[in-house]
């Protein structure tokens, strides 16, 4: 009898895993690349770029890509800026090394060397959420090689960080065999979508999610790759930041820090710590402004990018 149930059980997991690659290849071929390559390391990286003057470096947080920031590219080349967004490694068409433990210093490496490859120097550097602590990563690994920083709800600090003392899906997911069992079989499932569209509610909320957000959610979040490159990122961020974060005021460029008053995820009482700790950074608080900042409210990434621009020139 047992016998039957393993075979039934195997039958029924080989459906699972071929109804979910198939529609990972749909979601790759319906949301393509858009930009292009730069490979550093052996790693291929994915980047969308537009405009010509100053650089400035868009880096996104948790959830998707560098199309994240695709309004605050326009903006921002329309005012003579030259705007270029990465997918970080792992997240949307860029890959993710394989052979280390891919923490904010390592993505910060990463991009680093992508830009000397692009002939790209002194970039304004803008962090949203996660990223905070990669673009502070970035200024404190190399000091000379950046103009200022942006900060957008970001988190920079383990204590406050949601996942502060660990997450159970994460956990579960970059477990070897299970993990990649539950990869391969439950992601786009109803249970897989219906966790994703709870998580796009608690991080947008209380404002709406932007028209075809929810479904490139699900085409690229919700693939075996990315995901788990999203859940090592949570589990990294703690003893990252907690490391990092006490080298923080040694940073004297030029910083702006920008968070929402209604952002639910604690990334106001980390942008108040970030200015205790750097004194001479420009605080801004947005009212009726949650944590998606980037994509709700692109023109506010702009302006706090030229308030940064006019502090270094006047540096």
């Amino acid at each position: 009898m047992w016998i039957w149930a393993l075979l039934l059980l195997t039958i029924a997991l080989g459906g699972f895993i071929l109804y979910n690659r198939y529609k990972f290849k749909q979601a790759e071929l319906k949301f393509p690349p858009n930009g292009r390559f730069v490979t550093i390391e052996g790693v291929r990286l994915h980047y969308i770029s537009k405009g010509s003057g100053k650089p400035v470096v868009l880096i996104h947080g948790g959830v998707l890509t560098g199309n994240d920031f695709e309004r605050v590219i326009e903006i921002a080349a329309g005012k003579g800026y030259r705007a270029i967004a990465f997918d970080r490694p792992g997240y949307g068409h860029s890959e993710r090394p394989d052979s280390e433990n891919v923490t904010p210093f390592v993505q910060a490496r990463l991009i680093h060397a992508a830009l000397k490859e692009l002939g790209i120097e002194k970039p304004i550097l803008v962090g949203h959420s996660w990223s905070g602590t990669l673009v502070l990563s970035y200024a404190l690994l190399y000091p000379q090689d950046f103009e200022g920083i942006v900060t957008l709800g970001a988190a920079m600090y383990k204590e406050g960080y949601p996942a502060e003392n660990g997450d159970p899906i994460s956990k579960l997911v970059t477990t070897p065999v299970i993990g990649d069992l539950v990869l391969h079989t439950l992601l786009r499932s109803p249970l897989g979508t219906f966790l994703a569209d709870r998580t796009l509610q608690a991080t947008f909320a209380p404002e709406s999610i932007p028209a075809g957000y929810r479904e490139a959610t699900h085409a690229l979040w919700l693939r075996p790759g990315q995901f788990k490159a999203n859940r090592e990122d949570v589990l990294a961020f703690s003893p990252a930041a907690e490391q990092i974060s006490k080298r923080y005021k040694e940073i004297n460029h030029p910083v702006v820090i920008v968070a929402g008053e209604k952002d639910p995820f604690g990334t106001k009482e980390q942008s108040l710590r970030l200015k205790e700790d750097i004194p001479h950074a420009e605080l801004i608080m947005l009212p009726e402004v949650a944590h998606m900042i980037p994509q709700n409210h692109p023109q506010q990434v702009v302006n706090a990018i030229d308030r940064l621009g006019r502090s270094s020139s006047a540096t």
